[in-house]
């Protein structure tokens, strides 16, 4: 017996990276699965993968209008949801003092607000006994050069998480955070790491982190599963950190 099967499982930011990764060990062990992307082409991408137990939808989870044709859309094609994954997110990474409002507010939109209603609107969809997984960052709670903005909004959806872990108690959902340390995936890119800078990169994140390397997406897709799955039943309200050891350094 798979340890997902019958249920449904729905990712933002499932396209690439983490949530691809999520999406695909979730389909292995039985899940049917909608992810969200913000590109067609990634969208399609992921999809082929996937196969033929999940679908695809194309919007910016910072428009909170996206959120309801989304919702319309997995109920129509899978009915109620059974997982929650709130993995969309960007980093624009500059010093305080170079932050402008439109760099802060669209983090807030993407890496926050998206969140919460995201969250919020998909709960009358989502099946009692649920479980609703946040992914934040070590910069929540790590103090890290360029970060403060970003750091921000994770630290603010993980606060959703510990008071929404009380607030569904009645309903059995169970509401915990996944906090990724350096993770090998295309954000890296985005974030102006170019292939000549990554060996000196890769260095620098070994040192950094206890057990020598950044983490790999599986890593995380493996944690987001034991988070999904009824192998944490008993598990609500807690921030795994999957860092290396990052976060003790």
């Amino acid at each position: 017996m798979t340890r997902l099967s019958g249920k449904v499982a729905l990712i933002t930011g499932g396209n690439s990276g983490i949530g691809l990764a999520a999406a695909q060990a979730f389909v292995a062990e039985g899940a049917r699965v909608a992810i969200v992307g913000r590109r067609q082409d990634a969208v399609d991408a992921a999809l082929r993968g996937l196969g033929p137990d999940a679908m695809g939808f194309v919007g910016d989870v910072g428009e909170l209008a996206m959120h309801d044709r989304l919702l319309d859309a997995v109920r129509t094609r899978f009915g109620a949801i059974d997982i929650y994954l709130a993995n969309a997110g960007m980093a624009i990474l500059e010093p305080s003092a170079a932050v402008t409002v439109e760099n802060y507010d669209l983090q807030f939109a993407t890496n926050t607000r998206a969140v919460f209603f995201g969250v919020t609107k998909a709960l009358p969809f989502l099946r009692d006994g649920g479980s609703v997984i946040l992914t934040s960052s070590i910069a929540g709670t790590r103090v890290m050069p360029e970060h403060a903005v970003y750091a921000g909004t994770k630290a603010a959806i993980e606060a959703f998480a510990r008071n929404w872990a009380l607030e569904l108690k009645g309903r059995r959902i169970r509401v915990n955070v996944l906090s990724p340390g350096p993770v090998d995936t295309p954000i890296l890119a985005k974030l102006g790491i170019t292939d000549a800078a990554r060996p000196g990169f890769e260095r620098q994140m070994a040192e950094a982190i206890p057990l020598g390397r950044m983490g790999q997406p599986d890593e995380l897709a493996r944690a987001a599963l034991f988070l999904a799955s009824d192998d944490s039943a008993f598990v609500t309200g807690v921030n795994l950190k999957v860092d290396g050891g990052m976060s003790l350094a």
